[in-house]
Order: structure tokens, then C-alpha cells, then sequence
């Protein structure tokens, strides 16, 4: 039986080496989209096209425009005199955010007033808008501090009563400057694997099956079960070699710290492409063309990704999706990618995901095989 196994293992690997367009596909396209998704995923906006409207004239309100200008986050592309002027841009979408400083700004500041300013912004990319609005909010509140401050040197008076006052002072954990590409890269690992390994197993069967090589095979002395092994232990060990490849990109390329166990990480990425090739092997057994695997790729791989939580929160999910979600192996894998690397957590905290991932292993395993003899007889 083993040597049965052996001889379909060599025979894998030897027509991987054959084939060079599937030698290009396992290395190439996974390091460049790790790279794509680690500089282009970001929630972190910069050089946010802005508009200015500054109708106050002060060194204070020049003080407030010039901390826009020198943020990295906006980009003044614009000055402006009235509001009507900074509306008709955003309109035509030149710019994206607004910001108007209206006249009688200084006055109202160092008189101890609230000094508001209009800002607009373009909703259209609600996620921009929303970050973008945050960022201006950050930066006012900074510049009314320091106001405050140098107002209460000079003069020796704040600029309003005093009051209670309650300030947060938040710490982030595991994530102290909370760069988003510490979240995305160990996302992307998984995302990755599961696109190869769920491809490379159901194209390679349908393949056989397709060529009618499939029937050649099994007129050997070799049992449906040795087929399905030899057929998938050469998939489950590219997998650990592109897990192995992409995660030392991030760690070493894009500086994603590993906190945790590398055999807690192990133990979870066997159990995760155990998962991949059971959707993979069935896949191979409902479609008889690759035509056919590719569609059902797409139509079974797309809500993975989205019941992940890897782009959306799972928690912001309808009820119903959310326990869907605990049917998706990428979003127990995610979990535990995630805990060892930025967390540094062990088993103690990730054995539920590791229970969810045996599990769903062995049902999809079982269930594939049981369909691939089926669909032999």
C-alpha cells in the first residue's frame, strides 16, 4: 500500500516538474499578491485630496490650514474664498474633503468660545469619508490644545471656565501603532493557501478524469483510497511550503512580528490544508471539466473569503451569517494565524479553533471520499 502511495507521490511531483506554467502559478502569484495585499490593504488613508476655504484671515486660522497642509493625511490641493466654491468641487469630484474656517474663527476662540468649522465630505467612498473625518477631528482637537496652552501662558487665563473633564488615553495592544498591515498579511496567508491548494486538488482530478487518464489509473492494482492519498499528500505538502514562504515574507519583508509558538501555527495550517483538500476533492467529485471546477472555484471560494472575517467584521453580520461562518475553515485559521503571530497565544486560548478545524476536516474528508467512490462505480 505505502509503496503504491510512494510511486503516486513521485508521479505528482514528476509532472509538476514537467509542467512549468504550474511551477510559475504555486510560486509566482502567491509573492505577488502577498506583496500587492501588504501595500495596497490598508483601512490607514493618506494624501486625502482637500479643498480650503479659510474666510477668518488670522494667524490662527493660517495656524489651522497649515496643520492640514503638513499632514500627510490630506493633500490641499486648492484654496477657496467662499463655501459655494468648495461645494462645486467636491461635486466634480476634484477633491474629496472640504474644510471651511469661517470668519470670526480667532475671535470666538480667544474669547473662550466653541469656534466650529464646516467640513464636507465626499461620501461616495463611505470608508474614506468615515477615516478621513476622523483624521480631521484629530487634528482640530490637537490644534485646540495647543491654543488653549499657549493662551494660557500669554494671559494667564484659559480659554474657557473650569470644568470637569474626562480624558481617554487609549492603549492598543498587540498592535501599538495599529498598522493595518499587521492585520492583512497573516489574513493573506491564509486566503492564499486556500485559493492553491482547493485549485491545485480539484483541477488535478477533473484533469485526470477530463484526458481519461483517471480510468487508466484505476484499472492498476491501486485501491480509489490510495488514488485519493497519493493524489492529495503532494498538495498538502506544497501547501506548507507556500505557508512557509508567504509567512516569511511578512515576517521578514513587511516586519509582522511572531509572538507565539511556530508548532501551535504548525499543528493549525496541517489542520486548515486538511480542511482545503477535502473542499477541493469535493469539488472533483461534481465536476467532470475544468470549466466546471473553475465556476464552482469561484462560486464556493467568494463567500469564504467574505464569512471570513479576513475584510468585514464578523460581528457587524446578520445572526444567520454569523453561525455560517462557523462552517468556514479560513475563519477558525484566521483566528489562530492571527493569535500566534500578533498575540502569541497557545492552545489554552485557540483549541476551540483547532476543535472546529479537526472537525470540519473530517467531515469534508470523509464526505469527499465517500462522494469520489461514488462517482467511481
Amino acid at each position: 500500500m505505502f509503496q503504491r502511495i510512494l510511486q503516486m507521490l513521485v508521479k505528482e511531483f514528476l509532472q509538476l516538474r514537467r509542467d512549468k506554467s504550474a511551477r510559475f502559478r504555486l510560486l509566482v502569484p502567491p509573492v505577488i499578491q502577498i506583496l500587492l495585499f501588504g501595500y495596497a490593504a490598508t483601512f490607514e488613508v493618506f494624501n486625502v485630496a482637500t479643498i480650503v476655504a479659510d474666510q477668518d484671515h488670522t494667524p490662527e486660522s493660517r495656524a489651522l490650514v497649515a496643520e492640514f497642509v503638513h499632514s500627510s493625511r490630506f493633500q490641499v490641493k486648492a484654496n477657496a474664498t467662499s463655501s459655494a466654491q468648495v461645494e462645486a468641487a467636491i461635486q466634480r469630484s476634484d477633491v474629496h474633503v472640504g474644510i471651511v474656517v469661517p470668519a470670526g474663527f480667532s475671535h470666538r476662540l480667544r474669547a473662550g468660545q466653541e469656534a466650529p468649522i464646516q467640513v464636507l465630505l465626499d461620501g461616495t467612498n463611505s470608508n474614506t469619508a468615515l477615516i478621513a473625518g476622523g483624521y480631521v477631528g484629530q487634528i482640530s482637537q490637537a490644534f485646540a490644545r495647543t491654543q488653549a496652552t499657549s493662551l494660557l501662558a500669554a494671559s494667564g487665563h484659559a480659554l474657557t471656565a473650569p470644568r470637569v473633564a474626562i480624558e481617554m488615553q487609549p492603549r492598543f495592544w498587540f498592535n501599538p501603532n495599529l498598522d493595518s498591515r499587521w492585520f492583512f498579511v497573516p489574513g493573506v496567508i491564509g486566503s492564499l493557501v486556500l485559493v492553491t491548494i482547493v485549485n491545485l486538488t480539484a483541477f488535478a482530478i477533473v484533469r485526470e478524469r477530463e484526458v481519461g487518464t483517471l480510468e487508466q489509473l484505476l484499472v492498476t492494482p491501486i485501491r480509489p483510497v490510495e488514488f485519493i492519498l497519493g493524489k492529495t499528500l503532494p498538495f498538502f505538502l506544497i501547501g506548507l511550503l507556500e505557508v512557509a514562504i508567504v509567512a516569511g515574507i511578512g515576517l521578514l519583508w513587511f516586519r509582522v512580528p511572531f509572538t507565539g509558538s511556530a508548532w501551535v501555527l504548525f499543528g493549525g495550517t496541517c489542520l486548515f490544508l486538511l480542511s482545503a483538500l477535502g473542499i477541493g476533492l469535493l469539488i472533483s467529485t461534481v465536476c467532470r471539466t475544468q470549466q466546471q471546477a473553475f465556476a464552482s472555484n469561484f462560486f464556493i471560494l467568494n463567500p469564504m473569503f467574505i464569512l471570513s472575517g479576513f475584510g468585514f467584521p464578523i460581528a457587524s453580520m446578520p445572526e444567520p451569517l454569523q453561525w455560517l461562518t462557523l462552517a468556514n475553515p479560513l475563519r477558525h485559521f484566521l483566528v489562530i494565524i492571527r493569535g500566534t503571530f500578533l498575540k502569541g497565544v497557545g492552545l489554552e486560548v485557540l483549541w476551540p479553533e483547532f476543535a472546529a478545524l479537526a472537525l470540519l476536516a473530517t467531515v469534508l474528508l470523509t464526505g469527499s471520499v465517500l462522494r469520489f467512490r461514488k462517482s467511481l462505480d
